[in-house]
């Protein structure tokens, strides 16, 4: 068995869970910023959008679908299966 420095699944998967910090992140970011962006009006001073407030819409309804896009590509584009068994384990 190989020393997780020399094993390359840990540098994918080192790789990988960058990514996904780097992705949560960005999805914090994006609410945060159209939550508090747009949301910080007086409640009578709201814009709507499809009956919801624009803060709202914009933060959660179209930040979904912005993830689930994103995600979707990083992971097809950039995650590789990888085995998970012991590489060169002799039978015993």
């Amino acid at each position: 068995m190989k020393n997780k420095k020399g094993d390359s699944r840990f540098q994918i998967a080192h790789r990988e869970a960058l990514i996904g910090v780097g992705l949560v992140i960005f999805n914090f970011i994006w609410w945060f910023g159209f939550a508090y962006g747009l949301g910080h009006k007086d409640p009578s001073e709201y814009t709507y959008v499809l009956g919801l407030p624009a803060w709202f819409f914009y933060s959660c309804v179209v930040g979904l679908i912005v993830m689930v896009i994103l995600v979707t590509f990083i992971v097809k584009r950039y995650f590789v299966e990888v085995p998970l068994d012991d590489e060169g384990k002799e039978d015993e």
